[in-house]
């Protein structure tokens, strides 16, 4: 009986062909599991450690759990956590009114103004935290001289726990305007122009068309910058480290949930409970998340 090799060659050419997607995949893979996977990962295993302050390590079972839930700054770095990203993400219908303006038909120098809207975004974090620091300044600040006009005596911005951190999240919402206005703006230019038309001849105004064409439209970059924004919200530490000082009185009121896990792993040398700290963070963030991607089915429009 004659044997054809041709299906057995056939075979042995597909095997190896099936080994190049993984040589590309290779060095993606590796970065994944070096940075990402292997992190989390050590945080895990280091919740259940005790150290000591010359870095020894044993083992503390549920220890750190139990002062995670009896330790009375948690609450409060959740909730001034929490304010700062509800308040950034006001800066996202801010984002959408400006992207409106920008990209109107026979608006001169609209590049231009959209290259000053971006400029925050390549400035250094630390840069414009320091300027904003003596823009919010008590005795020669911009704000407080500001109010002075009207007769009115301004806080201490950066050192009053409640008036820090909206001071705070005042500068992370300017901040997180030049990513959401050059988003929205590229989805505004991909709006097709006979949507407007066919509105404009049913009657709808300026306004309705904004409701009822622009907004569903831009439903999928709105959704996209809701997650990015409120992750960085929960992330909050260089604005707040800058800003304040660890020095400042107010800092213990107005500490936010990542500033707490460096104190602790940094300042305090308890990296066994900052490991707690920084999986508290990672489960909020998934929740948020998650509940995002589960409510966006109702508004996000893809068609």
């Amino acid at each position: 009986m004659n044997h054809d090799p041709a299906p057995l060659t056939r075979r042995r050419r597909r095997g190896r062909d099936g080994l190049w997607p993984l040589v590309f995949l290779a060095p993606l893979m590796i970065g994944v599991v070096a940075f990402y996977f292997w992190p989390i990962l050590a945080t895990v295993l280091n919740s259940f450690a005790s150290f000591d302050p010359f870095g020894g390590r044993s083992f503390a079972g549920l220890e750190n759990y139990r002062t995670l839930l009896g330790d009375s700054f948690i609450p409060r770095a959740v909730l001034n956590t929490a304010v700062y990203t509800a308040i950034v993400l006001l800066g996202i219908p801010i984002a959408l009114v400006v992207a409106s303006l920008l990209t109107q038909k026979g608006l001169r120098f609209s590049r231009f103004y959209q290259v000053l809207f971006f400029l925050p975004a390549v400035s250094m974090p630390v840069a414009v935290a320091l300027v904003w620091r003596m823009i919010f300044n008590q005795e020669f600040g911009v704000v407080n001289w500001a109010l002075s006009l009207i007769g009115i005596q301004g806080p201490y911005w950066v050192t009053a726990p409640w008036w820090s951190l909206l001071a705070v999240s005042v500068v992370g919402l300017w901040s997180s305007l030049p990513l959401a206005v050059i988003i929205l703006s590229a989805g505004l230019q991909g709006v097709p122009p006979e949507l407007y038309e066919a509105a404009q001849l049913d009657g709808a105004g300026a306004l309705k068309q904004f409701r009822s064409v622009t907004v569903p439209l831009l439903t999928p970059s709105i959704f996209f910058l809701m997650i990015i924004t409120a992750i960085n919200g929960f992330q909050l530490f260089d604005l707040l480290f800058a800003m304040m000082g660890q020095a400042n009185p107010a800092m213990a009121d107005t500490q936010s949930l990542v500033y707490l896990f460096y104190s602790e792993a940094f300042r305090q040398n308890d990296q066994g409970y900052a490991s707690v700290i920084a999986l508290l963070i990672l489960l909020i963030i998934g929740a948020f998340t998650l509940l995002q991607f589960q409510a966006q089915k109702r508004w996000v429009h893809y068609d």
